[in-house]
């Protein structure tokens, strides 16, 4: 965009363009994926799982304040001059707006108003934002130069989180591991040196094994494959019919 014959930089006609606080396209169904970081070296805006492919870019961190955008003044003072630009306090840091913010006023009273806005400010400031200082001096300076500062390196502050990629979506498709040995094999009866019975049985997760008086019961999709002579085992443990005793 030119005025006044004059161009803007990429970075910061971009900073204008881009859209911040919407859902990343790259990354639609990852959570936290608000656009709220921008590269100056690609000149867009891009989500905290974005980071890793910029890593070595300069990137400034977008906030949001009574839903405009805005980036710490720390952070801008190293791009460009900010001076007589009004900063708010957010979060103990203080924060000025990227964007105009027109506001009609039909009555200006007693004490500082923005070059472009007409919006109150305290003293001493005389912009409101960014974009009116950008535009003011580009009308009376005719040249941004004087006012650009050269920045090799911008990280973002230590309290900005990045998502770790834990691979949710590799680990749902694995095949599940269990303790559980699954068999179809049916029980099986061996003997020992001493001459006692030792009982194993291959169980599977779908099968449970039930104990009640009257005998052994299984239930489950093995429960077909049990043998005659293991249910005659099973009967013969119940109980006789009952014989009364002879009348005298």
């Amino acid at each position: 965009m030119v005025i006044m014959g004059i161009q803007k930089p990429a970075w910061l006609e971009a900073l204008y363009s881009q859209k911040f606080f919407v859902g990343c396209s790259y990354h639609e169904t990852a959570k936290k994926n608000e656009k709220n970081v921008y590269c100056l070296d690609c000149c867009i805006s891009i989500c905290p799982h974005c980071i890793p492919s910029h890593r070595f870019h300069r990137l400034l961190q977008v906030r949001r304040y009574v839903y405009h955008d805005v980036v710490r003044l720390e952070d801008l003072q190293k791009l460009i001059d900010c001076s007589n630009v009004q900063a708010y306090t957010i979060n103990s840091a203080k924060v000025v707006f990227i964007k105009k913010r027109p506001q009609n006023r039909q009555f200006k009273g007693a004490g500082n108003y923005c070059t472009s806005c007409d919006r109150s400010l305290q003293e001493p400031f005389i912009h409101c934002s960014l974009g009116c200082k950008v535009d003011f001096v580009l009308k009376h300076y005719k040249d941004l130069s004087a006012f650009l500062r050269k920045c090799n390196t911008l990280t973002l502050s230590p309290d900005f989180l990045i998502p770790q990629d834990t691979g949710e979506d590799e680990m749902t498709n694995e095949t599940p591991h269990s303790t559980i040995v699954d068999s179809d094999e049916p029980m099986s009866w061996s003997s020992g040196s001493s001459g006692s019975e030792n009982m194993s049985m291959a169980y599977s997760s779908d099968q449970i094994v039930r104990k009640k008086r009257s005998g052994l019961y299984l239930c489950g999709r093995s429960a077909n494959k049990v043998s005659d002579e293991d249910m005659a085992t099973s009967m013969s443990r119940r109980k006789g019919i009952p014989h009364r005793s002879p009348l005298c």
